[in-house]
């Protein structure tokens, strides 16, 4: 484990290595992705194949799950990825059935869901997606390894992932995650462009609470350069209003200039969520991600998928960062956005 977070680390870097040493080989991983070959999944996939999300040397078996009206699609997206040649892939499995698709997964990241229509209240959707995300943990919980890692990535994510957790009560709700890792990679771009450092020179942004508007980038504990990136910035009216409103609202905004929504950049913060779960979080770098919340931690209700700053141990085992300052300002945009993911769970499971 140690040499692959070491060999995954310098391929995050830029790295690359053209041959896999014996010393360093692993059982496959078996990947779950869900709508596979979406915008989204489609860029997932091949990130995967090319060892972004588990490293060069890891070999990975592809389970591509898609609906019957997308098989077609399906399968031009694993012809592609086969004429890639990518060394990482092991086997690839496209298929239309779930338990097909979830057996045996070590990982599953949920990208497939209902997109919102036109006229379509906010609890259409929240009752739309509930269906699709009651049969996907169901199946996850017949058939997917035990240990299985789920990250939630089709909107709404947070409740989506509490759904799909409810209806695999064989798996340990702290098993399902849901991504505001993307959140956390465009508020730490906005800082960067701001202060002209580099993105590594930007740590712990904290997003909390959920994938949505209401979301709070939290740049009180943040650092760049090591230094406290409120004094870096310099500018408390910016980042109190135009930076909280661009993080926020940075996908509707990619949908009004690009006509559809962010892939690419949300497949990477996939993947980078899912390399964290599988092989820790840099020690001192916080992680944001939706957990289940156990009531007890900053005053957040329990049972909701809420994001929080979380360090990761190799393996997966998550906890939540303890004794973070959070000042009157922070408090009201926390509370907001739980009270919002209250609302959707009672919308979606009437609870």
């Amino acid at each position: 484990m140690e040499n692959n977070l070491l060999v995954s680390r310098l391929q995050q870097l830029g790295r690359h290595f053209p041959a896999v040493p014996k010393n360093l080989e692993q059982p496959a991983v078996r990947v779950a992705v869900t709508g596979a070959a979406g915008q989204i999944g489609s860029f997932l996939c091949n990130f995967i194949a090319q060892g972004r999300m588990f490293g060069p040397y890891q070999k990975v078996i592809l389970q591509l799950i898609e609906l019957p009206a997308a098989e077609k699609v399906l399968k031009g997206l694993v012809m592609e990825l086969k004429d890639g040649a990518y060394t990482c892939v092991a086997d690839i499995i496209p298929t239309t059935d779930p338990m097909v698709g979830f057996k045996d997964a070590d990982v599953a990241v949920l990208v497939g869901a209902r997109p919102r229509g036109p006229g379509m209240e906010r609890s259409d959707l929240l009752q739309a997606n509930a269906k699709i995300f009651q049969a996907q943990g169901a199946a996850i919980d017949q058939v997917a390894k035990k240990t299985v890692k789920v990250c939630v990535v089709g909107n709404p994510a947070n409740t989506n992932a509490l759904i799909c957790s409810q209806y695999a009560p064989s798996i340990p709700k702290q098993n399902f995650t849901a991504l505001t890792r993307l959140d956390q990679s465009r508020a730490i771009s906005q800082i960067a462009d701001r202060t002209g450092a580099q993105v590594e020179d930007v740590n712990n942004i904290i997003i909390w609470g959920n994938h949505s508007a209401t979301q709070y980038p939290d740049t009180f504990n943040a650092t760049v350069r090591g230094q406290p990136a409120r004094q870096v910035v310099n500018d408390d009216k910016w980042l109190d209003g135009p930076f909280l409103s661009k993080v926020q609202k940075r996908g509707a905004e990619i949908i009004s200039v690009m006509g559809k929504s962010s892939a690419a950049s949300a497949a990477a913060a996939a993947c980078d969520h899912v390399h964290d779960l599988w092989f820790g979080t840099v020690p001192g770098k916080y992680a944001s991600m939706a957990v289940i919340s156990d009531g007890n931690t900053y005053g957040i209700p329990e049972g909701i998928m809420y994001s929080f700053p979380c360090e990761i141990l190799p393996g997966g085992a998550w906890s939540i960062v303890q004794n973070v300052p959070i000042n009157e300002f922070s408090r009201a945009k926390m509370d907001k956005t739980a009270k919002e993911l209250l609302d959707e769970r009672k919308m979606a499971l009437g609870i």
